[in-house]
C-alpha cells in the first residue's frame, strides 16, 4: 500500500487533482492569497534542464470496434523533457476524444470552487488551530521556503498541505504549464478533438474537503515532516515514469504501510470509479486516449488490477 509518506510527495505530480488547482487557483480578493501563480526560482538551486527523451508507460484496451489508449501523466514537471513522441504520439493522434480527469473549467470558475471548498468558515485562522510546537514546525516550512506565515490562513488543512507540498518544486522549475495534460489539451484543441472528464472539478476537490479534520491534519503533519526529501523522492519518481518503467514507480510507491482513508478517498476509490467507467466505454465504438496521474496506473489496487477483476485485458505498447 502507498504511504503517507509517499502521498506527501505523490500529490502534487502523480495524484494531485486538475492540474493547477492548487497553483492558479486564486481566492476572493478580500481573502488570504493562496498559493500565487509563479514562484521565482531560486538561483542557486535551480537546475538547467536539457531537453530529454522520454518514454513513459502507455497500455492498450480494445475489442472489435473499440480501441481505449491508457497513459499515466505527471501533472506537473520542468522544462525540457520530450515525452510526446514514438507510440504515445501516435496512439494519441489516432484518436478521435481526449479524456483526462477533468476539463479545466478555467481559472475563475476554479477559483470560486475553492473558495467553496478549500477555505475555512469567516473568522477562524489555520494557525490558531495548532498546537505550539505544530505552529512552530508550520511557520519554520513557510520560512524556509520564503513564503509568509500567514498564506494559507485562511484555508483548511488540506489545502495548506497541498501548496506546500507543491511549492518547492516550483522554486525548482516544474509548473503546470509543463504539465502532461497540459500538452495533450493544447494538441486537442489545434486538432479540435472533444475532450472529456472522468471527474468534474467540484467533485475532485470535494474528495480533499470531505476527508475529515484529523485526516487533513495528518496529511499536513506528515507533509511538513517530509518536506526536505520532497523534491529529491519525486524526482526519483519522474525519472522512473520517464524510463516507463512502471514496476520501479509502483515499489517506490509501496513500500511502507498506508493511511487508508487518504488512500481510499483519493487514489483506490477512483481507481474503481475510473476501471468502471473504462468498461462500459469499452461497449462504445470509438478510439479514445485517456490520461490520468500516473500513479493511478502503478501498484496494488491500480486501474489496471481492477480492470483485471473485470476480466478486461490491458496490453503494454511502451
Amino acid at each position: 500500500m502507498f504511504t503517507l509518506n509517499r502521498m506527501a510527495a505523490l500529490l502534487a505530480a502523480f495524484l494531485l487533482v486538475s492540474p493547477g488547482f492548487a497553483l492558479h487557483a486564486e481566492p476572493p480578493v478580500a481573502q488570504k492569497p493562496a498559493l500565487p501563480l509563479t514562484v521565482p526560482a531560486d538561483p542557486q538551486e535551480a537546475e538547467t534542464v536539457a531537453t530529454a527523451s522520454a518514454h513513459p508507460a502507455l497500455w492498450k484496451i480494445a475489442d472489435e470496434d473499440t480501441t481505449i489508449w491508457l497513459f499515466g501523466t505527471v501533472h506537473i514537471l520542468p522544462a525540457g523533457i520530450d515525452w510526446f513522441n514514438g507510440p504515445v504520439a501516435a496512439a494519441f493522434d489516432s484518436a478521435d476524444t481526449l479524456v483526462t480527469e477533468i476539463v479545466d473549467p478555467g481559472p475563475g470558475k476554479m477559483a470560486a470552487i475553492i473558495a467553496n471548498k478549500a477555505m475555512r468558515p469567516a473568522g477562524t485562522n489555520l494557525r490558531d488551530t495548532f498546537a505550539p510546537i505544530e505552529l512552530a514546525a508550520y511557520e519554520g516550512a513557510l520560512g524556509d521556503l520564503g513564503a509568509p506565515v500567514t498564506m494559507f490562513d485562511a484555508y483548511k488543512p488540506w489545502y495548506a498541505a497541498v501548496g506546500i507540498s507543491t511549492l518547492p518544486l516550483m522554486r525548482e522549475g516544474f509548473a503546470t504549464e509543463n504539465g502532461v495534460e497540459r500538452t495533450l489539451v493544447a494538441r486537442a484543441v489545434a486538432k479540435g478533438m472533444p475532450q472529456k472528464g472522468l471527474e468534474t472539478p467540484e467533485a475532485q476537490i470535494g474528495l480533499f474537503d470531505a476527508l475529515p479534520e484529523t485526516v487533513q491534519r495528518r496529511y499536513l503533519a506528515n507533509v511538513l515532516e517530509q518536506l526536505p526529501g520532497i523534491r529529491e523522492e519525486l524526482k526519483a519518481m519522474i525519472e522512473a515514469w520517464k524510463a516507463g518503467n512502471a514496476e520501479e514507480l509502483a515499489r517506490m510507491m509501496n513500500e511502507d504501510e498506508s493511511d487508508p482513508e487518504l488512500i481510499e478517498a483519493l487514489l483506490l476509490g477512483r481507481n474503481r470509479a475510473w476501471a468502471e467507467w473504462l468498461a462500459d466505454r469499452l461497449e462504445q465504438p470509438g478510439t479514445v486516449f485517456v490520461a490520468v496521474g500516473a500513479g493511478h496506473l502503478a501498484g496494488s489496487g491500480s486501474v489496471q488490477e481492477q480492470l483485471a477483476r473485470a476480466e478486461i485485458e490491458t496490453e503494454r505498447v511502451q
